[in-house]
């Protein structure tokens, strides 16, 4: 099959077509116009619909200097080594004069850039908290419709706020290092919380031994049940030294979780794009609004008559009668 043109334009079936066959340049078109949401990107869903949500998708996510980009680049080498194929989508700090993706993380990723069974695509985060943009959501489908076993997730390393992942992945890992203990600290109410595997990463450090027992002291009082089977596991990225062991843990909460039907994994996701879209158009119509009753809402506010959640109760009344 001929290589798809960036610049060729493509219907949705033939694009798909492609895209099943492994062609490159249209599983980058394809990732491109999901981006987008296109009219294109919403065709080829329709098209591919009925063959996703065969892929596992597994979130790495924690706070800055843990080491994220150099574990998924060792994650990579692993699962090639088991001959399983393997999607990134790593979403990056936006640039603040382009707004593009600042991919310097993206370069300790070396083991993508000969093996036709990895593909790395970076988005910028666009500002948007949680460690996600919607884009890398729809992106999955791209990746999916293509025949990678395992999409990996990689947030964009904010801290403690990256919790969208929890409603996107099939399996969370939550990434620390030594001589992070005010990040552990804050991982306690956030990151803590949605972990299906805590790493300690740079074990070869000082400190690593400590910053482990202070992630199982931590487990022993998050309340709930999964506490006691959160496994806190070392790896050292650079050398690839536990990347087995997790890569082995990971495979372990897949198979466990393998009976979820596929559709109800891509309707959590949906719900996922359906509330940030929500929270998006909120924002936006309230800081642009100068409507009659909005400075009275706003002194309400301020003086405690009323929530910002009652406020947002109001204005939904007021223009969606809800």
């Amino acid at each position: 099959m001929e290589p798809t043109s960036k610049s060729e334009h493509l219907d949705a079936a033939t694009l798909a077509v492609r895209l099943r066959a492994g062609d490159r340049l249209a599983i980058a078109r394809a990732a491109t116009e999901l981006e987008r949401l296109s009219p294109l990107g919403q065709e080829l869903l329709q098209a591919i619909d009925s063959e996703l949500g065969r892929a596992a998708v597994i979130g790495i996510t924690g706070p800055p200097g843990a080491g994220k980009s150099t574990l998924v680049n060792a994650l990579i080498l692993a699962l090639r080594r088991r001959q399983q194929t393997v999607a990134v989508i790593a979403v990056d700090p936006s640039s603040p004069v382009s707004g593009g993706a600042i991919l310097g993380d993206r370069l300790r990723m070396t083991a993508a850039a000969t093996d036709d069974g990895v593909f790395v695509r970076s988005l910028a985060s666009q500002g948007h908290l949680g460690g996600l943009t919607p884009a890398a959501v729809r992106m999955i489908d791209a990746f999916d419709a293509a025949g990678f076993a395992l999409i990996v997730l990689e947030t964009v390393g904010t801290g403690q706020s990256e919790i969208d992942v929890a409603e996107i992945a099939d399996v969370r890992v939550v990434v620390t290092a030594p001589g992070l203990g005010d990040d552990i600290q804050a991982m306690k109410s956030g990151l803590l919380e949605i972990a299906d595997i805590l790493v300690v990463n740079k074990a070869d450090r000082p400190g690593s031994e400590e910053t482990a027992s202070q992630l199982h002291g931590a487990l022993s009082i998050r309340a709930s049940d999964r506490s006691r089977q959160t496994p806190v596991l070392k790896t050292t990225a650079t050398d690839g030294s536990g990347v087995a062991e997790l890569l082995d843990a990971i495979d372990a909460i897949t198979i466990d979780r393998g009976t979820e039907p596929s559709r109800h994994r891509r309707r959590r996701r949906a719900r996922y794009l359906i509330a940030r879209a929500a929270a998006d158009l909120i924002a936006g119509r309230v800081k642009a609004s100068n409507e009659i009753g909005m400075d009275a809402l706003c002194d309400d506010l301020l003086v405690g008559r009323i929530t910002a959640t009652d406020a947002v109760l109001r204005l939904m009344q007021r223009h969606l009668g809800v």
